[in-house]
């Protein structure tokens, strides 16, 4: 039977979030059963487990280990020609909010070196259900509510249900032939990896199924991985479903920027200052940040090439950036333009950004300096 909407269940948890948003329990150091519609628990120090009950008010509890977790009971049922009932999962990086600890996620995907994951997958039979590795993008470095892009990869699935959309080919991807499902539930895109017959482990490059959406135009080098996600989404069942083992890391450090081929200008002869305004709008979480600037020229002269300086506060670093040439990764900065936007007429302004690490309280750079001349700030 065709599958309806998936992302139904991103919709639902983000209207039972705006209710209750999640029932939080504290880090796990022995086995722990989380029975709440939205509870979640800690586990390494680095994932997050939640249960996510979001489409059912029947009962669901899942048992939290230090490696993974198992669904200890499943009351729900779902309309196989409809969305599950729920997507018990463990993830790294953010999801409504609650961050996985320490996390560098959001992350630009242009900043991506390599990201992989390992993951083991306990089955059962007699229940309807799919083995869901899920990948979240989105335009913006979001950690709450829908994601606009959902990658999902389908370990496994059991009885009449099927991904979002059509099939739109094949591709192969870490060695193995995957079946393409394309489509949209009009909260955002999904596109499906599935696999022929079931993985029950595998470790593999996370990256690879990225650049093989982004190749499809879904989305840009400029977009954000916010979270990867691993469980189940049952149907009917699924007692005995389990993820033994699961790890995941991303890595930054690649190439977010173009080197910049257009110099900046020198300060113009006879006196005259450049006048100009930065806008410094940020985005923090744990112990992360990401920080969009605009400069604008509020002059009567074209700037052909700018520098602009700045000093970061103590215990902030710059670890990639996007649309301009960074000198320096803390304390002074030096960002230059890049070739496209190099050139700023009267009122025009250009924009640029960084993704970072703080510790401490998190604070802004106190000036700029364009070229030399000290800008106003918005």
């Amino acid at each position: 039977m065709r599958r309806a909407i998936r992302a139904l269940a991103a919709l639902g948890l983000m209207v039972g979030s705006a209710v209750t948003a999640f029932a939080v329990a504290g880090p796990a150091a022995a086995d722990t059963q989380i029975c709440d519609q939205y509870g979640s628990t800690t586990i390494g120090g680095r994932y997050v487990v939640m249960n996510n009950r979001w489409g059912t008010s029947a009962q669901q509890c899942i048992n939290v280990t230090g490696s993974g977790f198992s669904i200890t009971s499943q009351q729900g049922v779902g309309n196989t020609s409809g969305a599950p009932v729920s997507y018990p999962a463990i993830y790294l990086g953010c999801h409504y909010t609650n961050c996985s600890p320490g996390t560098n996620l959001p992350i630009q995907v242009s900043a991506i070196s390599s990201a992989t994951s390992s993951i083991s997958y306990q089955y059962v039979s007699g229940a309807t259900y799919d083995a869901a590795y899920d990948i979240w993008l989105d335009p913006s470095p979001k950690k709450d509510g829908v994601n606009q892009q959902e990658i999902m990869i389908w370990f496994n699935r059991q009885g009449s249900i099927q991904p979002i959309g059509s099939v739109v080919g094949n591709a192969t991807i870490g060695g193995r032939t995957w079946q393409v499902w394309r489509g949209s539930n009009g909260s955002n895109a999904v596109i499906s990896y599935v696999a022929p017959s079931p993985i029950a482990s595998w470790s593999f490059s996370v990256l690879d199924f990225i650049n093989d959406t982004k190749n499809r135009g879904a989305i840009t080098s400029s977009w954000y991985l916010t979270s990867i996600q691993a469980g189940f989404e049952p149907w009917t069942g699924g007692t005995g479903l389990a993820v033994t083992n699961f790890s995941a890391a991303v890595n930054g450090g690649g190439q977010s920027t173009t080197p910049p081929t257009t110099r900046p200008t020198t300060q113009p002869t006879g006196g005259t200052a450049t006048a100009c305004r930065v806008t410094y709008g940020t985005n923090t979480w744990n112990s992360g940040f990401t920080a969009n600037v605009t400069v604008a020229n509020t002059g009567s002269s074209t700037i052909n090439g700018w520098s602009l300086g700045f000093t970061l506060p103590s215990g902030q670093s710059i670890t990639s950036s996007w649309s301009a040439g960074i000198t320096g990764s803390s304390g002074a900065i030096t960002a230059r333009n890049v070739e496209y936007n190099g050139t700023l007429a009267p009122g025009a302004n250009a924009s640029f950004g960084f993704q970072g690490n703080y510790s401490g309280s998190f604070s802004k750079p106190s000036a700029f300096t364009l070229n030399g001349s000290t800008c106003t700030t918005a």
